[in-house]
């Protein structure tokens, strides 16, 4: 009896000393959660995505699009001059972006992609055109990330897939914490869904693709990772859903390309879904005589 007595003195000490002076306080962000969130279960939320996807045909967009490179490795971050531009996207892997020169607007780069080779024309500033083809998926890394850009970075990211046949879905459950919108205000502590897509790898081997985000409270993709070999390759975030039609589209998206150290910020200005292209919509034919460079 006088050891468990001795010992309930002591715990009771230790959590004194704890509490008392030995304790300090510092500030943190005062988090509230959301007045009203969903749940729902992973077959809801697979065949929500399915159906998004299904209903998006085409995509005709006007953007603003904002280039960054550098990072970690580099010890500084470059941000280029905005370009406006057009991105036009028939599925299943059409592909036609066309950036013009601030202020002139004359057309600063154009590439097109059928899905397994593109073909691009970039100005010179005077010295004439630059064309170029290669395969959209890149074979010798370029030391420049800007440089391996390839079409599947901008369908993977505009588009979030549905779940294909082959793919297996796991379901968690985390927390983001979404900035005040006043510094008066508190910081909403918003729960969310995790969708994991794996695929076999071999034997009992699963190999994780992609993780899609979706907030509880709207239901809508608000970011996906996107992975190679075991690799996160690409971060695509998506803010300011606007409605169009009876689809709802995010008006803000920022690729990130963690492994290259570059980003795209992709303004959406007028966007219309679904409409029917012209046949050469997606053609963009070299000049005779022109010299192609070949990329790798």
């Amino acid at each position: 009896m006088l050891k468990q007595s001795s010992e309930a003195m002591l715990v009771l000490a230790v959590a004194a000393g704890l509490s008392g002076c030995f304790s300090t306080t510092r500030t943190v962000q005062r988090t509230q959660a959301p007045d009203v969130y969903r749940t729902e279960t992973v077959e809801r939320l697979e065949q929500d995505l399915s159906d998004r996807d299904a209903a998006l045909k085409t995509l005709n967009a006007q953007v603003l699009i904002t280039a960054s490179v550098g990072g970690g490795s580099t010890g500084k971050v470059t941000e280029y001059t905005s370009f406006k531009g057009y991105i036009f996207v028939q599925k299943p892997e059409q592909l036609m972006v066309i950036l013009q020169i601030p202020v002139l607007g004359s057309r600063a780069m154009e590439m097109v992609s059928d899905g397994k080779r593109f073909t691009m024309v970039r100005a010179t500033g005077g010295h004439g055109d630059i064309w170029m083809q290669g395969s959209d998926t890149v074979t010798s890394q370029s030391k420049n990330g800007l440089e391996n850009l390839r079409p599947p970075v901008f369908l993977n990211s505009l588009l979030v897939p549905g779940v294909r046949p082959d793919e297996y879905v796991t379901l968690t459950e985390s927390t983001r914490v979404i900035a005040p919108e006043t510094k008066h205000r508190a910081a909403v502590e918003e729960p969310d869904y995790d969708l994991s897509f794996l695929k076999v790898k071999s034997g009992r081997t699963l190999e994780l693709e992609r993780v899609v985000h979706i907030s509880r409270v709207t239901t809508l993709p608000f970011q996906q990772d996107i992975y190679e070999n075991g690799k996160l390759v690409t971060q695509a975030k998506y803010e300011n859903y606007q409605k169009n039609g009876d689809q709802e589209f995010p008006m803000l998206i920022t690729i990130q390309r963690p492994i290259d150290e570059y980003s795209l910020k992709i303004e959406v200005t007028k966007l219309t879904l679904n409409e029917t292209f012209d046949s050469d919509q997606f053609q963009l034919d070299v000049p005779e005589g022109v010299k192609v460079q070949q990329m790798p």
